[in-house]
């Protein structure tokens, strides 16, 4: 069976199923496109189709991005992975529970090994609406985010949490501007990603987003929740990305659309392109958590860019050791196998099936069995 009539059948089975509403998929192999399809409505209730153009809200897709920003800036000797955040950020020195403020490092902070914990950073009026915008001045942010105790020592230990957001704000620093500054510099503006930012280039494209719910999928409104598969609701917030006043979340602030994003990870898979030395994408997708037994999970510790799967076998993979794969919560999935030349991404517009659901592992399995 081919590659075309697998992720076909998958992708018409989800949207069958009420499991998804609308995706766009791309395969590529060896920088050859295989596979390059929109499926599904971009807006059911309008019954307006998906298109390859479609925008979608990133949320976690806006993390390697940062991290790119992050590696040009090392690249042109503005920092070093091994900065302490205080060079970049000073008087930025959370704490441990017992008072001792430990160093921290550009290198923890990609990694999420950090030690930060997420925590209130909302405006009363913010908790008033159930909405999550982080209203206040980039200090105070980073006030607040200091002011909470580390989970643990920075190293010992990973935590997905606000680390890529501090990143945003020093690479916005050290590029004279804001986050979105940094990355149109250094990423998003030398690889024609036009549609990418803390913005919607073109309203009239954005994909609405769903949650997952029985039956089929419900449209969102603000501050919609979804039940996650590991028990704890997730809060989301669609209309933030409108909000000209919200902070620049380097965790996940950003918009874009699929070929923008593929221009990216396509870019890391061939080493660099005109962005990032090819020593320094080599560095990247390494797994940089090698001191833990585990990070993500069973198998999967974490690069500079996402999980780095050491282990297919115990993380029950078909990937090749060695591939770097993350996803966003409103329903998107990638994932680059260096060993193979591929690289898979699916963007869809429904959370959490599309990014971890089902339906993320049927894309992945039908790719390997196809090819």
């Amino acid at each position: 069976m081919s590659l075309e009539t697998r992720l076909d059948a998958v992708v018409g089975q989800a949207i069958a199923d009420g499991r998804i509403v609308g995706a766009v998929l791309k395969v590529h192999k060896d920088g050859v496109p295989l596979y390059d399809k929109a499926h599904g409505l971009a807006d059911r209730e309008a019954g307006r189709a998906m298109t390859g153009d479609a925008i979608f809200r990133f949320s976690s897709l806006t993390k390697p991005v940062v991290a790119a920003t992050i590696l040009a800036l090392a690249d042109a000797g503005r920092l070093a992975l091994d900065d302490l955040v205080t060079r970049h950020l000073p008087g930025f020195a959370p704490r441990l529970p017992d008072g001792t403020a430990p160093d921290i490092t550009i290198h923890h902070l990609l990694t999420h090994t950090s030690g930060l914990a997420a925590g209130p950073m909302l405006t009363p009026a913010e908790a008033a609406d159930g909405v999550n915008r982080w209203h206040f001045s980039i200090e105070e942010t980073l006030a607040r985010l200091a002011a909470l105790p580390l989970l643990f020592a920075p190293g010992t230990q990973w935590n997905y949490g606000p680390s890529i957001d501090v990143l945003g704000v020093i690479a916005g620093r050290l590029s004279g501007g804001t986050p979105g500054d940094a990355i149109a510099q250094w990423v998003t503006g030398p690889l024609r990603m036009v549609d990418t930012g803390f913005f919607v280039t073109d309203p009239a494209r954005l994909a609405a987003a769903y949650g997952d719910h029985p039956g089929r999928p419900e449209r969102m409104g603000t501050a919609h929740e979804v039940m996650s598969p590991w028990g704890a609701k997730v809060r989301y917030d669609p209309d933030r990305i409108f909000d000209a006043k919200a902070f620049q979340s380097g965790g996940g602030g950003a918009a874009g659309t699929a070929g923008d994003f593929m221009t990216l990870l396509e870019t890391l898979r061939s080493g660099g392109g005109t962005i990032l030395r090819p020593e320094t994408v080599a560095l990247a997708l390494r797994n940089q958590t090698p001191q833990l037994n585990q990070a993500v999970g069973p198998g999967v510790m974490f690069s500079y860019l996402g999980a780095h799967i050491a282990d297919p076998g115990v993380a029950g993979l078909p990937v090749s050791p060695g591939t770097n794969r993350w996803g966003g919560i409103y329903g998107h999935n990638w994932f680059i196998d260096p060993a193979q030349g591929l690289t898979v991404l699916s963007m869809s517009n429904t959370g959490l099936e599309g990014s971890d659901g089902a339906y993320r592992s049927e894309v992945c399995n039908a790719v390997y069995a196809a090819l």
